[in-house]
């Protein structure tokens, strides 16, 4: 019977937990795993609507890292590269998974009424709840442009939209929110000037 060898590493020493996954070392892959599962969940969060779909994307999401994990340069930083990976893996869990939904694009020059006043008044906890309550094509986008810093013309080209509708779902995502902000913070509305969700037309 053949028994796997396992590698040396230190848990509190990143590089050699990564070079023991490398080596396909399940103790270390459980330690990655346990290390970054909190900042993980966080991501997959952001891009789906429950927990246990936030959780089937975080397991393919560390499923696709372990196996690329050569292509991982130790030089730059471990977060920002499984970052990428989870995103990349949310995304297509969005395309694979819902049926997109086509809306006239806004009208050039059109503006969208959002009344900014509370936003800044609600924990960003308490607005990535209300973010999940939006369609997938909706909370997808915003994620996307506002947290992810994609582009508009970008985000059509990873989701094969057109750009017009990529826009039209930001906006509606936008005026979508303030609603359900509105609903859950009633009390908030006549509140002082606050921070605004950006409108960006790049």
């Amino acid at each position: 019977m053949f028994f796997r060898k396992s590698s040396p590493f230190a848990e509190n020493d990143l590089l050699s937990v990564i070079q023991a996954c490398r080596a396909n070392d399940p103790r270390a892959q459980r330690a990655l795993f346990k290390q970054f599962f909190g900042y993980a969940k966080s991501i997959c969060l952001r891009y789906t609507s429950s927990v246990e779909e936030a959780e089937d994307v975080l397991n393919e999401g560390f499923l696709k890292a372990f196996q690329h994990l050569d292509g991982y340069n130790d030089a730059l930083p471990f977060k920002a590269w499984l970052r990428t990976i989870l995103v990349n893996t949310a995304i297509s869990h969005y395309r694979k998974n819902s049926r997109y939904e086509q809306h006239t694009s806004l009208e050039a020059g059109e503006q969208v009424s959002f009344d900014d006043n509370i936003v800044d008044q609600i924990a960003a906890e308490e607005i990535l709840a209300l973010v999940q309550k939006l369609t997938p094509n909706y909370r997808t986008v915003f994620m996307m442009h506002v947290v992810d810093g994609y582009s508009l013309h970008e985000i059509a080209g990873i989701l094969e939209h057109n750009e017009a509708t990529v826009r039209s779902n930001y906006a509606r995502a936008r005026q979508k929110l303030q609603i359900l902000i509105k609903q859950a913070y009633s009390s908030y509305e006549n509140s002082g000037p606050g921070a605004s969700i950006p409108y960006h037309e790049n």
